[in-house]
């Protein structure tokens, strides 16, 4: 029998540049919608956006998510991928559209100034920096560190009062403690959407506190599992049937 090797081996590709621009050249500006269109979260995500609003789209892909945006009345849009054939690709599909913008860059070492956007909104690509991790309940330290890191850089690149809108199916169990860090200076909320399968809609406002249960749970992570309970003996007199001890 073949071996397949564990879910984390098999999605390691999808943290590697080389994939990427590898598909991109292969596919050029394909369109190509993870987790679904604007329409699906378009009642989430509307009432967070303003017209003037300046919008920064991280790892864009080729995604129609940027145009659609533009097209219903957000012009200032900034979509940035660390995939210089993407970029190139998006930039010929959305020629006739020159307001906007493309630039190869890494979520992770934003180049922009401090307080720059409104809106930085992220559309399944930070779910790409936790695809290695064996056990969602427990992230390895790279794992948050590198999450923590692009999230630094969004806090930073967020003008006071801005909104970071950050849409992934990962539950708020698994991915609430990463966004719950004081240091980033933003409340927290979420809100699901779907029916058969649930995405999560993530809203953090910049410059507003966490709440007391938010603070409480991102101190959980990094925390060690708790030890497992010792293993309960008896004594050879002990053989009694339990099932008769049992009050009903």
């Amino acid at each position: 029998m073949e071996r397949r090797p564990p879910p984390a081996a098999a999605n390691r590709c999808y943290a590697q540049r080389r994939f990427w621009e590898e598909r991109y050249r292969r596919a050029g500006a394909e369109p190509r919608e993870w987790l679904g269109d604007f329409e699906r979260f378009r009642a989430l995500l509307e009432p967070e956006l303003r017209p003037d609003d300046r919008i920064l789209v991280l790892g864009c892909g080729t995604s129609a998510l940027s145009y659609e945006l533009h097209e219903l009345g957000y012009p200032d849009v900034t979509s940035i991928d660390f995939s210089p054939a993407c970029v190139e690709a998006m930039r010929s599909r959305y020629a006739h559209c020159p307001q906007l913008r493309w630039a190869v860059m890494d979520m992770r070492s934003l180049t922009f100034p401090d307080a720059s956007f409104d809106v930085v909104l992220e559309k399944g690509t930070l779910d790409v920096l936790l695809v290695e991790e064996a056990d969602p309940w427990h992230v390895s330290p790279r794992g948050a560190a590198a999450m923590r890191r692009v999230l630094a850089e969004v806090s930073r690149v967020l003008r006071p009062g801005g909104r970071f809108l950050s849409i992934t199916f990962a539950q708020p169990h698994f991915r609430a403690p990463h966004y719950a860090q004081e240091a980033f200076g933003w409340l927290l909320r979420h809100a699901a959407c779907g029916d058969a399968f649930h995405y999560f809609v993530y809203i953090m406002c910049k410059g507003q506190p966490l709440a007391p249960r938010d603070l409480a749970l991102g101190r959980q992570l990094g925390r060690p599992p708790p030890a497992p309970p010792p293993p309960v003996t008896m004594a050879e007199d002990e053989d009694e049937d339990f099932l008769r001890a049992i009050e009903l």
